[in-house]
């Protein structure tokens, strides 16, 4: 059986990840909340209110998503837009390894760049008190896999791609999946949070979607977007040879 990770293609993704100014933009993410938690550890307020509000809203909420879009589309979708993609796909490599090469590569930059802060954050602001910091970050983690892959897929199937999901990432969920109860249903960052809430002690956390419906969820969207981005690749190698 082939391993899903290709070795030459996850290194070439990983230089052109995060060997241009894409990385330093992708430093933000953890500079900001790492900065944030210090500065509100740092204040009177209530730390566990903080915690939720920068870790759970903003960090969850706003920069996770925007953090997968950067990843996301840019493992593949530079090479889409250049061209180059051309060169990989003359290599005798099955388009489904190409597709969760990059996937994998994009996964653990997220988390690189959004877990690991995310923990520090909290335990920064909280310690390790009720489990909220390990929660958020689990809940960061599952986020930022759907996350990847959604992007990933989004990537493959435009040459819009950072348009359309700046689009979903800051209205959907930022907004919508924020502030109408009704969306949060269909948003990855209230899956995110109902993976937390079963982690954290009772009544640290609230999540509007049951663990029941989000992690089958999380599961579907991420597989799906996988298998589909495949297909797309798929359809690129066949226009480029007619």
């Amino acid at each position: 059986m082939q391993s899903p990770v290709q070795g030459t293609v996850a290194r070439l993704t990983v230089r052109g990840l995060l060997g241009s100014r894409r990385g330093i933009l992708l430093a933000v993410v953890p500079v900001l909340l790492l900065m944030m938690s210090a500065v509100a550890a740092a204040t009177s307020g209530d730390k566990h209110d903080l915690t939720v509000t920068i870790l759970g809203r903003l960090g969850l909420g706003t920069l996770v998503p925007l953090l997968g879009l950067v990843v996301g589309t840019g493992v593949i979708a530079t090479e889409i837009d250049d061209g180059s993609i051309v060169y990989l796909l003359a290599k005798p490599l099955p388009r489904w390894r190409i597709v969760t090469t990059k996937l994998i590569v994009a996964v653990l930059t997220t988390w690189l760049f959004s877990a690991v802060p995310t923990l520090l954050g909290g335990l920064l602001l909280y310690g390790t008190r009720d489990g909220l910091a390990f929660a958020l970050t689990l809940g960061t983690m599952v986020a930022g896999a759907a996350y990847s892959a959604l992007f990933l897929l989004l990537g493959v199937a435009s040459r819009n791609a950072v348009v359309i999901g700046l689009g979903y990432a800051l209205i959907w969920e930022s907004l919508i999946g924020n502030f109408v109860k009704g969306a949060r249903t269909l948003s990855i960052q209230q899956w995110g949070l109902s993976v937390a809430k079963a982690v954290a002690s009772s009544g640290s956390l609230t999540a509007d979607v049951a663990l029941g419906a989000a992690v089958p969820l999380l599961l579907v969207v991420t597989a799906a977007a996988t298998v589909l981005a495949s297909v797309k690749l798929a359809g690129l190698t066949l226009a480029s040879e007619d």
